[in-house]
């Protein structure tokens, strides 16, 4: 090998080396998720668990992403909390009361 193509596969190299440099600085962190996208993704697994589709996903979804879904300290409610506040309101629309509700709510959270 001569002199001119080891300096040149030494100059490949180091340019090498700066683009990947260059690369990983501009290389956008990874964004936390804001209480949208977390609402998002439950409502996701929500209407995967119910197994939804078409317009009744659509509705579903609509409904979740509007609703203020969180906890007290402004998390979002997890799926199994999420399942327990919709079947809370079914029983409460059929207007359940004694063991018509507990049958009803046993039912209700044992679907997935």
């Amino acid at each position: 090998m001569n002199i001119v193509s080891k300096s040149a596969c030494a100059a490949a190299v180091a340019a090498s080396l700066l683009c990947m440099t260059a690369m990983a600085q501009t290389a956008a962190p990874a964004k936390k998720e804001n209480s949208q996208q977390s609402r998002m993704t439950t409502c996701n697994a929500d209407a995967k668990t119910k197994n939804l589709h078409g317009d009744q996903r659509k509705q579903f979804m609509k409904e979740c992403l509007s609703n203020n879904s969180t906890t007290k300290d402004g998390k979002p409610l997890s799926s199994s909390q999420q399942r327990m506040a919709d079947c809370n309101k079914d029983a409460k629309a059929k207007s359940l009361t004694g063991d018509a509700r507990k049958t009803f709510m046993s039912t209700c959270l044992k679907k997935t």
